[in-house]
């Protein structure tokens, strides 16, 4: 099996974004064969950045492949006429809510969505700065993606639910459903989603979001088969059950 390298929840981090892609390319060259878990915008500081690098890698015909995450689709929607708001959020949330972090990804490119504006004026600003390549990209991102026995996803999915009968929400918003079974799936299932301290393999799920989003590292892992490894500064290191 060709070794398949995953990288988890980037939320705006070009740095980090950065130090993980050189960490795939020293293990496994340019050509390595990349799946991104979602979540690239939002909470970081260099949203726009880390779309331009994703784009850039797509255009130069790397072999990578781009999951939708929650707060992808969060982006997408509000760019959207009228603008759409995600249902499964709670009442007092939105996406340029501090805690979900639109407006730090809008601020990366110039746009003010401070709370005293009104929303169909901080679209309109950002329609003007949004390139229409990324809106493209936001759009044309995969929900799953299958490799013998692993599926990666961004959040997860309904235990007891056939792989090709989930749904869209469970696949960008599931939790603790997903996170409480310990059901032999029919996958090996890879997610991001829930910020974890550590990389975690659960045995019949790994989980990759280690919180870039709130300033911590972004993790990259590598596949062979049925085994997995952490990519670290000094090597692979075993991630065991």
């Amino acid at each position: 099996m060709t070794p398949t390298y995953a990288i988890g929840d980037i939320h705006g981090q070009k740095a980090e974004l950065d130090r993980v892609l050189s960490l795939i390319e020293a293990d496994g060259g340019k050509e390595a064969q990349i799946i991104f878990l979602g979540d690239y915008t939002d909470r970081g500081p260099d949203s726009r950045a880390v779309l331009d690098t994703l784009i850039e890698g797509r255009d130069a015909g790397r072999n990578w492949t781009f999951l939708k995450g929650n707060h992808d689709r969060m982006f997408e929607w509000f760019m959207a006429n009228p603008i759409r708001h995600d249902p499964h959020m709670m009442v007092e949330l939105y996406w340029l809510h501090d805690r979900l972090g639109g407006n730090t990804t809008l601020a990366s490119y110039g746009v003010d969505a401070s709370g005293q504006r009104r929303e169909k004026d901080v679209q309109a600003d950002a329609k003007a700065a949004v390139p229409q390549n990324h809106l493209d990209f936001l759009r044309s991102l995969q929900l799953t993606h299958i490799i013998g026995d692993l599926m990666f996803v961004h959040a997860g999915i309904r235990p007891g639910v056939a792989l090709t009968d989930q749904t869209e929400e469970d696949l960008l918003w599931i939790r603790q459903e997903f996170h409480n079974s310990d059901a032999n799936h029919p996958k090996l299932i890879v997610h991001g989603h829930t910020p974890v301290d550590a990389a975690t393999h659960y045995g019949n799920r790994i989980n990759l979001d280690t919180g870039a989003g709130y300033g911590r590292p972004l993790t990259a892992a590598v596949f062979e088969e049925d085994t997995a490894w952490l990519l670290t500064d000094t090597g692979r290191l075993l991630l065991k059950p």
